[in-house]
């Protein structure tokens, strides 16, 4: 994937005068992915009901495409933003060097307490491309409303075509926003290797569908909430 230089600007970076109202005509139109690794990680485990396996997690390589092929000739990059918790460099190493392998960039920041997120990461980086280019296209990888929602929705107000990239089950906040565009994850073309053992309420099949339970009843009986009788 063809990605603009992060270099001393990337993630992080204190934006400059390069969004300057004179450079305003040369800037280069960009397209923008901003993935929220934990958000997407953890949202597919609830999606699916259990832990991701490498069958089941998203090929970055198929977004990619993705993205390309609605890019036209503008400039595109693709951000992934990444917790590394304490021990997990080992086994995060070989997972980013293959996503660097497809063009992305990763930013990657030490989860060393409940508030080492990088919401704010994602955010600070997307308002510099907002003023180092004319960004012409912004989707976010992530299902959370609570930071993302007022944001992306001020940026759509300008004309920039806002996307989310996420699942049915979690990402509310775009389904029913008038400024953003709702994509499903497993609606990207190659995105998962074989089907989401999942039941989507916007894709029922016409005759219905039965939605299992995720728990047996009686296990209601070991937390300590039973009949109140």
């Amino acid at each position: 994937m063809t990605t603009t230089d992060i270099g001393p600007t990337g993630p992080g970076a204190q934006p400059g005068n390069d969004g300057a109202a004179d450079d305003a005509p040369e800037l280069l139109e960009l397209d923008l992915l901003v993935w929220d690794a934990p958000n997407i990680d953890m949202t597919l485990s609830n999606v699916i009901g259990g832990r991701p396996t490498p069958a089941s997690r998203p090929r970055f390589d198929a977004v990619a495409r993705w993205l390309l092929a609605g890019a036209g000739d503008r400039e595109v990059e693709g951000c992934v933003f990444a917790n590394v918790p304490a021990g997990g460099a080992v086994s995060m190493r070989g997972w980013i060097e293959a996503i660097r392998s497809f063009g992305y960039a990763v930013f990657a920041r030490p989860k060393l307490g409940p508030e080492d997120d990088i919401d704010a990461d994602m955010l600070e980086h997307i308002a510099h491309r907002a003023k180092s280019h004319r960004l012409r296209k912004l989707v976010v990888a992530s299902g959370d409303g609570r930071n993302f929602l007022e944001p992306l929705e001020e940026l759509a107000r300008t004309g920039v075509e806002v996307a989310v990239l996420s699942f049915s089950e979690v990402a509310g906040y775009a389904q029913e926003s008038d400024l953003i565009t709702f994509v499903d994850l497993e609606d990207v073309p190659g995105a998962f290797m074989t089907p989401l053992p999942r039941i989507r309420l916007d894709n029922l099949p016409e005759g219905g569908a039965w939605l299992p339970p995720t728990r047996s009843m009686r296990s209601l009986l070991d937390d300590g909430h039973g009949s109140h009788d």
